[in-house]
């Protein structure tokens, strides 16, 4: 059987290193970033490097030829003025609209090259509105990827405008249809339970501490879900909707006991069949911070 080819973006970043391994042998792959080194400054075998912001896209239009489908990882953290971290919220619009440009740029030289597919990582944050405001509060049990898109940040407006961006690609209004997939990607880092013996864990979604640990048991994704997630989001036979148009937003996340997103429109369209519960791959972490002699943790999903 030949393999589908795969043209994959942010190839150096960290959600690329944990498909990397299985994916290179599943498809046939060509791997674009900014950098062919990783965070550490490790080489990353076979990388093109592209700009995929420049507006100009004959410079990258080449390593779309012959692709069956693109997996778009890359995107510009907030950092600016050299490596300066953009600490506040309010500042990061700039920043996050040249991550549109960048969709943009993917899907229109996708469209052009005749690309039948792309699977884009989008982010649980492009609804964070209802985990933060809601979710977190008690007042709503899950979040589901037929709520509308809203966010309080704009990383996650970012997230939910690559969404909405794409369904004019997708539905077939400039001529032929590129299939999409909109994957709302989770919690991918090792749950270390020494990070949440206090309030130091904080984060933009919770105040931190044993809050935080709980949240993270239900957003976590493990490398081996999320390179199903994205195989099937290339593979799935047919995503159309009820409308016809091949247009599919989805959560990801492994099927944690406490999750709080569902995984309804994954498993209908993808047939994403996660084999991950972080019940039982961190059961010695929830016994010795949230179950264990001596604490004092309210029962649940999320909250203390």
């Amino acid at each position: 059987m030949t393999k589908q080819k795969v043209l994959m973006t942010g190839a150096s970043g960290y959600i690329a290193s944990l498909m990397l391994p299985t994916m290179r042998s599943h498809f046939d792959l060509v791997l674009a970033d900014i950098s062919d080194k990783d965070r550490n400054g490790n080489i990353i075998e076979g990388v093109h490097i592209a700009d995929f912001i420049d507006t100009d896209r004959s410079t990258y239009a080449h390593l779309f030829d012959g692709i069956d489908a693109v997996i778009h990882l890359a995107f510009k953290p907030h950092t600016t003025r050299g490596e300066k971290l953009i600490k506040e919220p309010i500042d990061r619009f700039d920043n996050e609209l040249e991550n549109v440009q960048m969709a943009n740029n993917i899907y229109r030289s996708a469209y052009d090259a005749g690309v039948r597919r792309i699977a884009i990582a989008s982010s649980n944050h492009a609804a964070d509105w209802y985990e933060h405001s809601l979710i977190h509060d008690r007042k709503m049990d899950l979040v589901r990827p037929t709520d509308f898109p809203i966010s309080d940040n704009f990383y996650g407006w970012a997230k939910a405008a690559y969404e909405l961006l794409s369904h004019p690609y997708a539905c077939g209004v400039f001529g032929r249809k590129l299939e999409t997939v909109m994957l709302r990607i989770g919690f991918t880092r090792p749950i270390e339970a020494a990070e949440y013996l206090s309030k130091d864990s904080m984060s933009e979604q919770t105040r931190g501490g044993l809050e935080e640990f709980k949240r993270n048991l239900g957003a976590y994704i493990s490398p081996r879900d999320i390179t199903q997630l994205f195989t099937k989001a290339v593979e799935a036979s047919n995503i159309e909707n009820e409308h016809g148009v091949p247009f599919v937003v989805v959560y990801g996340c492994s099927d944690n006991t406490r999750r709080f997103w569902s995984l309804e429109t994954a498993r209908k369209y993808l047939d994403y069949q996660p084999q991950d519960d972080t019940e039982i791959i961190y059961s010695q972490e929830i016994v010795q911070l949230i179950t264990g002699d001596g604490t004092n943790v309210r029962g649940g999903k999320v909250g203390i």
